[in-house]
């Protein structure tokens, strides 16, 4: 009796997973490349720029050139270096501020959704922080303690973890009407098992689409107040130090001003691509299939 090997066909290669998922979602592989490129950049910043803070007079408002890539601003500093560091500071604060946003509104959303007796309490207290502008806290915060990267993150989280825990517990108190649900509870599965079990894997989808909105917002309000002066010291190369300082040669040389500004708007439009794409791939209602 003959027999007949089965033929194994090879499944779809990664280079083919990786094309057919770009297909579908170009705006998660177009803004994941731009921001993996700047983070690369940024961790790199001392073997590709030289010193950010090194002043040379002679070569104040120098143009771009060979040998400075973005020019020199009125101190003689080259401006390609400080852009290169200052992308350390709007990543480190983006990253941070949507981490303890994140943990603190995700462990506040859960017990305000779960438990009724804490729901109004909680969320009264949320509204009072909502109402607290972010550049007033941080200008506060910054003028009774010293100026840090630190203070600016805790002044920039504290008015999004209000955010965070709107959406967590609105995303719970639809997941808790759930027969399913219903049926643990009434097996007799304990409050903390069902939340962590059954409850919080629903929340994860929305709150990585809500951390890339945070961490765009964050490094906005970071350029905002280091552009006033109340945030990140003013000797810290940072996109927003560097437009708040050249903010009155902008006639005479531009690239001081440009070259900071073009990397801050590309760090947010990659993250804003990031987060649209993310909803778009995460969502079934919005997800597009082809």
């Amino acid at each position: 009796m003959a027999t007949i090997a089965a033929v194994r066909t090879p499944g779809p290669s990664r280079w083919t997973r990786f094309a057919t998922f770009a297909r579908r979602n170009p705006t998660i592989v177009i803004g994941a490349a731009m921001l993996i490129f700047m983070a690369v950049v940024a961790l790199l910043a001392p073997l590709i720029a030289g010193d950010p803070t090194f002043i040379n007079p002679v070569d104040r408002l120098q143009p771009p050139s060979a040998e400075h890539y973005f020019g020199t601003d009125h101190l003689g500093r080259d401006v390609f270096a400080r852009s290169v560091y200052g992308a350390r500071i709007s990543l480190v604060v983006g990253v941070s501020v949507a981490f303890v946003s994140v943990v603190f509104g995700l462990a506040i959303g859960l017990a305000a959704g779960y438990v009724r007796r804490l729901d109004n309490l909680v969320m009264r207290v949320m509204d009072g922080l909502m109402a607290i502008p972010a550049i007033l806290l941080a200008i506060a915060m910054v003028s009774l303690n010293r100026a840090g990267v630190g203070i600016v993150i805790v002044a920039i989280a504290i008015p999004e973890v209000p955010r965070v825990v709107r959406l967590v517990r609105s995303v719970v108190l639809t997941t808790r009407e759930q027969p399913y649900i219903e049926a643990a509870i009434s097996g007799g599965s304990r409050k903390l098992k069902i939340v962590l079990r059954h409850i919080l894997p629903s929340t994860i989808p929305p709150l990585i689409v809500q951390a890339t909105y945070v961490a765009a917002s964050a490094i906005l309000i970071e350029a905002g107040l280091s552009f006033l002066g109340a945030g990140v010291p003013p000797e810290t190369p940072t996109w927003g130090n560097m437009i708040a300082s050249s903010r009155l040669l902008l006639a005479r040389a531009p690239w001081t001003i440009f070259f900071p500004g073009a990397c801050l708007a590309l760090v947010v439009l990659a993250i804003n691509l990031l987060g649209d794409g993310l909803r778009d791939h995460l969502d079934p209602r919005l997800a597009r299939r082809m």
